[in-house]
């Protein structure tokens, strides 16, 4: 996968002309893939970005939440999708829409977003970061989960559905990334239909295929 075109070190100084989480995060990224993580301090990415440290860490306490962006923004609105589907819905229906909607970008953001996943699912740190997000947005599925089933998020059925949906987020993201002409969505899509077919028991062998009669 290419980095920016526009070399970094060209761009003009002083304040950027919108500071907000989605421009601190983009500059970072790049600078991020460009220089590396460990190599790339916040004081980096504040000169970049032309705002002042203080302000950079007001956006964002550390140089792990970067990648991220607007996460909790991005929470709130899957939390509002979920909440405003039709309860006669089946849950995987409406968990499988939101889902995707929460990962699907427009075309010119995926090469960056790509960028950024790549980051999250290979750096040390930002793994080792990354199980504060995951656990975030576990939660809001086993919260949506629990409130449509009468149950608690910590009871086991909400808590199953939120590991298994990440984990099918996760699983897919990991294609994704193996290859540049694959769709997102798709690999998605098709994560979920496999998973679909191993809970129903389309996909599984049988445990003891010897002569029956």
């Amino acid at each position: 996968m290419s980095v920016p075109t526009a070399p970094i070190a060209g761009r003009a100084p002083g304040r950027a002309r919108a500071t907000t989480h989605g421009h601190l995060s983009h500059v970072a990224i790049e600078l991020f893939v460009e220089r590396g993580f460990e190599e790339t301090t916040m004081d980096d990415i504040a000169a970049v970005s032309g705002v002042g440290r203080r302000t950079l860490f007001r956006y964002y306490p550390s140089k792990n939440d970067l990648p991220w962006g607007d996460f909790d923004g991005m929470l709130g609105q899957m939390r509002a999708r979920l909440a405003a589907t039709p309860r006669e819905l089946p849950l995987i229906v409406t968990l499988r829409s939101a889902i995707l909607a929460f990962n699907t970008f427009p075309s010119a953001e995926l090469v960056h977003h790509r960028e950024r996943m790549r980051l999250l699912l290979t750096v040390p740190a930002l793994l080792a970061h990354s199980t504060l997000r995951y656990a975030a947005w576990r939660r809001v599925v086993a919260e949506f989960v629990a409130g449509r089933t009468g149950q608690t998020p910590e009871d086991l059925e909400p808590r199953t559905t939120a590991w298994a949906c990440l984990g099918v987020c996760l699983a897919a993201y990991e294609q994704w990334l193996t290859r540049d002409d694959l769709e997102l969505v798709d690999c998605l899509s098709a994560a979920f239909d496999d998973l679909a077919a191993v809970l129903s028991g389309a996909a599984v062998p049988d445990p003891d295929p010897g002569p029956r009669g």
